[in-house]
């Protein structure tokens, strides 16, 4: 069989697999990579030359910035905006899928997506609207904003290394943008206008929302010596953080309750405010007053900080150990290396100090690890770490340092000072060294599976130019393209991007598609730029089913969306970009 049947045929093979999902895609990405490697088409000492590649180093770096930034409190005081907005659909959607859209133009889809999720299920619940309306919108605009920069999307990162075969220089970060502004405002106008109509209602699944909607929590919160708050009233507090939903239920004062507390208890230095308050306002409030989350504390302990690290929330089992003690029975900090930060209870109010509080089954507790790991001391006491959720409580605020060593990264991109996977692993190191995002936190930053695929299928995309696959069909495209015009030509590449991008990963579906668009337009006497943009349009459009890209499958179940949900809202969608997006990118790319 010639080599050009045996490599079609293993991306035939491949394209089923991934449509089956029976295989998740890296390993079936692997799969393809040896097979052609021990059939000798792709050369051994080649087979893992894509691991090294400029595209998936970028992407691994722009993956751990994106971690940094989300650290550094820059998103989370920016999802706090929609807290504030309306409640009519429009004004909800308008406003969730334009801020996912603009977070995703500077970092990992997934990652944007993740961040606001909760927000969007929290304005779901609070306006009493089903979270379908909401997660689906917010899903296809984390799409549409990875359109717009280099590094929104593994896509367009992968499209500007094959530029290199017909141009001297990559694309730059804002290359994408003309066309991909037009593409994303038309595509949010569209959803937030009139897309949302046809968004199927759907229940989410059982418990979905259990993983964000955990009750108030106890905490003690500490006023320090030199805090501004000393000498005024919790009246005044109160007043001061009108957003913050809190309870101070009692104020202990060199280890003494002062009792009932009344709004014009004045607050003194050293005081531990016994504070219930929502989870998701801790941070808040933390924050905007400077207090010191405290933790349980034993009179050898003397103060306790949390640092800005290692922060677990975890269930308390019916089974465990912890249940009818107090944490300094169970001697949880020197013997377990945790400290116990907050506790939440169903169903009740705690107003005791954490020191006091004997765990209940079903007990949420906030602890911070002490330098072991968490899981295993959480394993060995019979409680259940919530890995789905991550709080920061505790970590410093540092906004402006994160956007400065972004910033920097950017600002070397576009002198071009540096390529783009020298100039955000530099800023990827920078953020570590600054303490902006740990290093266990960096690596699990980096989406592995993502870049497992990246690596494997870039010698097969390569496999396919080298064979003549890839000229084959740009002949065949070429073939339609002397009988039609040019601009029905480039349209008929980007839906095949789009297509194959709906029924495997975007990123493969560039890798595929990059080479067929360049020697489609080189064969039409055409510009390779325009043929490459619509690639890397067509690749982001993975709008008609929950398999095309992980932010379409991450809010398959806490939408409560059926596989045939997606092409609804994705088929009209996918209409507009193209009726937009086509004439700017003939327009600005000829």
């Amino acid at each position: 069989m010639p080599d050009q049947a045996i490599v079609f045929s293993v991306l035939f093979a491949t394209l089923v697999l991934l449509i089956l999902d029976r295989w998740r895609y890296d390993v079936v990405a692997l799969l393809a990579l040896l097979t052609l490697a021990f059939l000798g088409i792709v050369p051994a000492s080649q087979a893992f030359s894509g691991f090294g590649h400029p595209a998936v180093v970028t992407v691994a770096a722009v993956l751990v910035v994106s971690q940094g930034l989300a650290q550094s409190g820059l998103v989370d005081s920016m999802s706090r905006l929609l807290s504030r907005v309306g409640s009519h659909p429009i004004v909800l959607i308008g406003a969730l899928t334009t801020m996912v859209a603009f977070f995703s133009a500077f970092m990992n889809n997934v990652g944007a997506l993740a961040l606001l999720m909760p927000v969007a299920l929290k304005l779901a619940a609070d306006r009493g609207l089903s979270p379908s309306l909401l997660l689906m919108p917010l899903s296809f605009g984390s799409l549409l904003g990875g359109m717009t920069t280099l590094i929104g999307t593994p896509p367009n990162i992968i499209v500007a290394s094959f530029r290199t075969e017909f141009a001297d220089t990559p694309y730059g970060l804002f290359d994408y943008s003309p066309v991909g502004l037009v593409a994303a405002v038309s595509g949010i106008a569209f959803i937030s206008l009139v897309g949302w109509r046809l968004i199927p209602l759907r229940a989410a699944e059982s418990g979905t929302l259990d993983v964000f909607e955990i009750p108030r929590y106890t905490t003690e919160l500490r006023v320090p010596e030199d805090s501004s708050w000393v000498g005024s009233t919790v009246q005044d507090l109160a007043s001061s953080l009108k957003d913050v939903e809190f309870v101070i239920v009692t104020v202990l004062r060199n280890d003494q309750h002062l009792g009932a507390v009344r709004g014009d208890t004045i607050l003194e230095a050293s005081d531990s405010l016994v504070t219930e308050i929502d989870p998701r306002n801790l941070q808040q409030m933390v924050d905007a007053t400077g207090f010191q989350l405290e933790g349980h504390r034993t009179f050898e302990d003397g103060d306790l900080r949390p640092s800005e690290h290692n922060l677990t929330e975890a269930v308390v089992r019916p089974r465990s150990r912890l249940v009818g003690r107090t944490a300094a029975q169970v001697d949880l900090r020197a013997r377990h290396g945790l400290n116990l930060l907050a506790v939440a209870r169903q169903g009740s109010r705690i107003r005791r100090p954490l020191k006091e509080i004997r765990f209940q089954p079903g007990d949420v507790l906030l602890v911070q690890s002490l330098g072991t790991s968490s899981r295993s001391a959480l394993g060995h006491l019979g409680c259940l770490p919530l890995a789905q959720r991550r709080l920061e409580v505790g970590r410093k605020r540092r906004i402006a340092l994160a956007v400065l060593l972004f910033g920097a990264a950017v600002l070397a991109l576009l002198l071009r000072i540096a390529p783009a996977h020298v100039a955000f692993t530099a800023s990827a190191v920078a953020m570590v060294l600054a303490g902006l995002v740990d290093l266990r936190r960096a690596y699990e930053a980096i989406d592995w599976p993502v870049i497992v695929l990246l690596g494997a299928m870039i010698p097969v995309g390569t496999a396919l130019e080298d064979t003549g696959g890839a000229a084959l069909i740009a002949s065949q495209i070429e073939g339609l393209g002397q009988q039609l015009p040019l601009s029905v030509t480039l349209i008929l590449v980007l839906v095949l991007a789009m297509v194959l991008s709906d029924v495997m990963n975007n990123a493969a579906t560039a890798v595929i598609m990059a080479p067929i668009a360049i020697q489609t337009a080189i064969s039409l006497d055409a510009n390779p730029d325009s043929f490459l943009m619509a690639v890397a349009i067509g690749a982001s459009c993975a709008f008609l089913t929950p398999i095309g890209h992980q932010s379409n499958t991450l809010v398959l179940g806490p939408g409560g969306y059926r596989f045939g949900d997606y092409w609804r809202l994705g088929l009209p969608l996918q209409i507009v970009l193209l009726f937009f997006a086509i004439p700017v990118l003939l327009w600005v790319w000829g």
